[in-house]
């Protein structure tokens, strides 16, 4: 097989991260993985290995002639049969379908608002998925919608899956006390819900002032974000809760943390969590999207439903003040990520579907 990933940027999100986890891990599996990026380069071209072959676009408007025949001389140079568009990509892989009609085009549908289906663009995508192949959803509610609103047929279900990073050698180091750090990882969106991270950090600072919460996720620095951080301000939480923006070095980030947060109020499956596992961290998370098929509460980790916070504030509480609930909550975490989210065993279902979808 010889496929390309396309996202339309390397920004430390969900999205991203899992276009270069699939081409990283193809490129030991197939004749051909490359990846191809369409608007905007970010934090994480640094994580792609030597063997994927790397295109990036510039592309500067919706319908970019220039951009769209960049890709096709790319693709037809590679010989590549497959397509994988991620999240909004879908629409220049469209157009390039128009143009060079042999390839094959997969759409892997990221939406994290999941809970907030209503939202989106129906009519674009019913005019547009006849010419893909098949879809890959990361939650059962997206595929459920896929099949009854998009009236596609070809949908299956593939969960994210974490990928050991590459090393890099700007390390991030966190401020407040060793063995007392508390971390989230997650882009300074609405979805995310800091609000509620915040609330639980004034509580925490009250009963136990020596451990600190530290957010890491790329700032858009636009309104949501200068309200958390007047949030944070105005509770004076400065030296209590501390944000770093996006940050690559995902395994030195939680080495240096404790236990491992998500307050949101919207998911897909997110990478964070895979992650939180993959690195062994105790958490306490939203029951949202697919986190619930993930964290069995009370068996390895704790789940709370979305603004919750005097209730995730008590489950933050009972970890921070036992420690071998933490080592156990992270080592049947990490057993739970390995048995049912790796790697290896995802990209064998991804190819074998792959090879179904074409026949």
């Amino acid at each position: 097989m010889r496929i390309i990933q396309l996202i339309d940027s390397l920004d430390a999100g969900g999205a991203e991260r899992m276009a270069v986890n699939y081409a990283n891990a193809l490129a030991n599996e197939i004749e051909f993985s490359g990846l191809v990026v369409t608007r905007n380069e970010g934090p994480l071209l640094g994580q792609i290995i030597d063997k994927v072959q790397y295109l990036f676009l510039n592309k500067k408007r919706i319908i970019d002639v220039k951009a769209v025949f960049k890709l096709r001389k790319f693709v037809i140079k590679n010989k590549i049969e497959i397509i994988h568009a991620h999240s909004t990509s879908f629409f220049i892989s469209f157009l390039l379908k128009i143009t060079y009609p042999r390839v094959k085009l997969i759409w892997h549908d990221h939406y994290g608002e999941s809970e907030f289906l209503s939202k989106r663009p129906l009519i674009v995508l019913r005019l547009i998925l006849p010419f893909f192949e098949g879809v890959i959803s990361v939650n059962q509610k997206l595929k459920f919608w896929a099949v009854n609103k998009l009236y596609f047929k070809n949908v299956i279900y593939m969960p994210n899956f974490p990928s050991k990073e590459v090393p890099i050698s700007e390390l991030t180091f966190l401020k407040g006390i060793d063995g007392k750090r508390i971390v989230c990882l997650a882009n300074l969106r609405e979805q995310k819900n800091h609000f509620m991270l915040v609330e639980v950090a004034k509580k925490t600072r009250n009963s136990h002032p020596d451990w600190t919460f530290h957010l890491v996720g790329k700032d858009f620095e636009d309104n949501y974000s200068k309200q958390i951080t007047n949030h944070i301000s105005d509770l004076k939480l400065e030296e209590s809760v501390f944000i770093y923006g996006s940050k690559q070095d995902v395994r030195n980030i939680l080495k240096q943390s404790t236990i491992a947060l998500l307050t949101s109020k919207s998911e897909g499956l997110p990478v964070a969590l895979l992650e939180y596992g993959l690195y062994k961290k105790a958490v306490v998370l939203t029951k949202v999207g697919e986190i619930p098929l993930v964290v069995q509460n009370g068996i390895n980790g704790f789940i709370v439903e979305t603004n919750d916070v005097d209730l995730f504030y008590t489950k933050l509480v009972q970890l921070i003040e036992n420690e071998t609930l933490r080592i156990d909550f992270a080592n049947a975490l990490y057993k739970t990520i390995k048995q049912d989210y790796s790697e290896k065993s995802l990209i064998i279902q991804y190819i074998k579907w792959l090879e179904h979808s074409l026949e």
